[in-house]
């Protein structure tokens, strides 16, 4: 069955920095595009990153671009979001999620458990 397990979170000091690892299992990688999220307490889910299996575009939340950088293995089945320059705002639950076809703006179908980060002095 579809599976997306995440890895990598963890307690940083501001200014830090983290890299989520998404495993991915029971699907071929190459052809759907794959997302993250984050959920910060009393906050709505929002999209953090996505890279589409198409032609490897990558797409970032304004909040996030040029600290965070989306990466795919797709022969190791893995996704990978570096995190730097972390901020006590970057704090959430992050959530790796499959979309339902190659681009970033399907639906997405398959979540992942999520994966704690904490950014605190």
């Amino acid at each position: 069955q579809v599976q997306l397990v995440e890895s990598g979170g963890g307690l940083v000091q501001p200014g830090g920095s983290l890299t989520l690892s998404c495993a991915a299992s029971g699907f071929t990688l190459d052809y759907y595009a794959i997302g993250w999220f984050r959920q910060a307490p009393g906050k709505e889910r929002e999209g953090v990153s996505c890279i589409s299996s198409s032609d490897g575009s990558t797409y970032y939340a304004d909040s996030v671009k040029g600290r965070f950088t989306i990466s795919r293995d797709n022969a190791k089945n893995m996704i990978y979001l570096q995190m730097n320059s972390l901020k006590p705002e970057d704090t959430a639950v992050y959530y790796c999620a499959r979309s339902g076809g190659v681009g970033c703006y399907v639906p997405y179908d398959y979540w992942g458990q999520g994966t704690q980060v904490t950014v605190s002095s």
